[in-house]
């Protein structure tokens, strides 16, 4: 039975990663009590709390004290937002870069609580076609805004370690919102600034 969301995995979770862990070792002809990896399992544990942290941050909280009026019309954009997450289908890593753009439809958000929004949906088990969405989604539900904008490029270590083995093969999504979509002048503005490579 899933554990509810929004609440952190305190000891008792915890102690069920570590056996979980610690029988995976052994699985895989491993000593779980040899000096290199008797820790190994509670490094584990406490290594996927940390990085499934966003499945109990609320990203309302997050945006709710940064939303301001502003007349501002013109595109925001936020670039190169680094970020790590976990594939859902074999747990490996994949990593790269957001960059989030919007048009104000009469408020905007703190720019600080742009990155944090990507950090929220990255850390949990995701793929990156929704993950993009779901950035998107939130920003044009709590902002209301004529658009939105969100491209990731990232690098996938379940397929550049295992299976295809194809290195340094980086996938690109986007999700495009309101003006974003329907204007192609807006989408082409956005797609250009996401592109360019910083000086």
């Amino acid at each position: 039975m899933p554990r509810p969301r929004g609440k952190a995995p305190g000891t008792p979770e915890l102690k069920l990663i570590e056996a979980w862990a610690a029988k995976s070792l052994v699985a895989l002809g491993e000593d779980p009590s040899r000096q290199g990896l008797e820790k190994t399992p509670a490094r584990v544990a406490r290594s996927l709390k940390e990085l499934t942290a966003g499945y109990w941050q609320d990203v309302d909280k997050i945006i709710n004290g940064a939303l301001f009026d502003a007349e501002y019309s013109e595109m925001v954009v936020v670039k190169d937002i680094v970020f790590y997450s976990l594939c859902e289908h074999h747990m490996l890593p994949f990593f790269g870069k957001a960059t989030v753009g919007y048009i104000p439809g009469g408020k905007i958000v703190g720019l600080s609580k742009i990155p944090k929004i990507v950090q929220v949906f990255a850390r949990r088990l995701q793929v990156q076609e929704r993950m993009t969405m779901e950035i998107a989604q939130t920003l044009e539900r709590k902002l209301k805004p004529k658009g939105v904008g969100v491209v990731i490029r990232a690098r996938h270590l379940c397929m550049e370690m295992r299976g295809a083995q194809s290195q340094l093969s980086p996938t690109v999504t986007s999700a495009l919102l309101g003006a974003f979509r329907s204007d192609a002048r807006t989408r082409e503005e956005f797609l250009t600034l996401a592109r360019r490579p910083e000086q």
